[in-house]
């Protein structure tokens, strides 16, 4: 097991910083008036409510959270989508000009580009072709200027989940951040990392409800971590970074847990007679095993395939220029339906 050193990747301006103090900081509990916040008292065109600023700390948001979880709220960072823990991440580990990530593309664009945002450089170790870690080459690429390594599993755009002994193996041996991306494991067959957050200081787990609880639009992502690691990244947020209505349709949303189930488990079955008739049909070389609610297919003439799609309103993603990816359109697990719909516009393509 690593010694692992906290207080020596944060950056010392971040571990000196004085976060910005809001007027709900200062007052906690309920009261008669609430002058203090310079909010307009008169209301607003929508709703009485919606002039008060919305709880900084999402103390509501985080418990129940915490309780579907399992980890208790000191261990949640609420962001506003994935992509704000991310940026976050830089901001709290990462000198720029100087400090140094690793990324295992293919992978999700965001770390790369958050990176470049930070002026932090960016070290890309690919998967192998069976897109697992290439441990060995993960090894070379460390340094002592390396802070962080994004792995994202289920892996977007692949689909698959790394190999759990793989990850256990970064998460013993590295000294810096260990950012683990769970945003598709509601879908997977393997268990989320969580529960072993004790056993890793160095681990940031990220998640969503953008995906399985189909909230893409409220913007809502999660980072689990140690205390030490969330109260830094708090720190860095903006004061108000989840509006109001986002934590109120959140809240709500999360008390239909059963029904999330269900449409998990619907997602799962269409995806899995997604693959058994794509993986039968003509001109079609390999249907890529997903923990996902997406599939990654590889097939002849991907690109005309991709445009012909289009042309009768189907809208996949093509990925056949990733590495890795070549000839593969990304296509994501819609209604029976939709489905049906892109099943019988693949039947109509000329492969010859």
């Amino acid at each position: 097991m690593i010694m692992f050193d906290l207080p020596s990747l944060v950056r010392e301006n971040v571990k000196h910083l004085v976060p910005y103090s809001s007027a709900r900081d200062e007052f906690t509990g309920k009261a008669d008036v609430y002058i203090d916040a310079n909010e307009n008292s008169l209301g607003s065109p929508l709703t009485r409510w919606y002039n008060r600023y919305p709880d900084p700390h999402h103390q509501a948001l985080k418990a129940k959270l915490g309780t579907i979880k399992g980890v208790s709220p000191e261990h949640i960072f609420i962001g506003n989508g994935s992509d704000e823990a991310i940026d976050i991440l830089y901001r709290v580990f990462c000198v720029p000009a100087k400090d140094n990530v690793i990324i295992c593309p293919p992978t999700y664009g965001m770390y790369e580009v958050s990176a470049h945002i930070n002026d932090v450089e960016l070290r890309k170790v690919e998967l192998t072709r069976s897109f697992q870690l290439d441990l060995e080459a993960l090894e070379r690429s460390i340094d002592g200027q390396t802070k962080m390594i994004w792995l994202c599993s289920p892996n977007n755009p692949t689909g698959n989940v790394l190999d759990r002994a793989d990850v256990e193996m970064v998460l013993n041996n590295f000294e810096g951040i260990v950012v683990v991306d769970e945003a598709y494991i509601n879908f997977s067959r393997q268990r989320s990392l969580i529960p072993d957050l004790a056993d890793y200081p160095n681990l940031v787990i990220l998640q969503t409800l953008s995906k399985a609880w189909g909230l893409a639009a409220l913007r809502l992502g999660m980072a689990f971590a140690s205390p030490a690691i969330i109260d830094f990244m708090n720190r860095v947020k903006p004061p108000y970074n989840i509006n109001q209505a986002t934590q109120e349709l959140a809240l709500l949303a999360l008390d239909e847990v059963d029904q999330v189930n269900d449409m998990i488990r619907l997602l799962v079955e269409e995806r899995e007679k997604l693959t058994s008739v794509l993986s039968g049909m003509r001109g079609i070389r390999k249907v890529h095993v997903s923990d996902t609610n997406f599939l990654l297919v590889e097939m002849e003439k991907a690109h005309e395939v991709y445009r012909f799609l289009l042309d009768k309103g189907i809208v996949v993603r093509d990925r056949s220029k990733t590495p890795l990816c070549e000839d593969c359109l990304r296509i994501t697990v819609g209604t029976p339906a939709e489905n049906q719909k892109l099943i019988n516009a693949l039947m109509a393509f000329s492969f010859s």
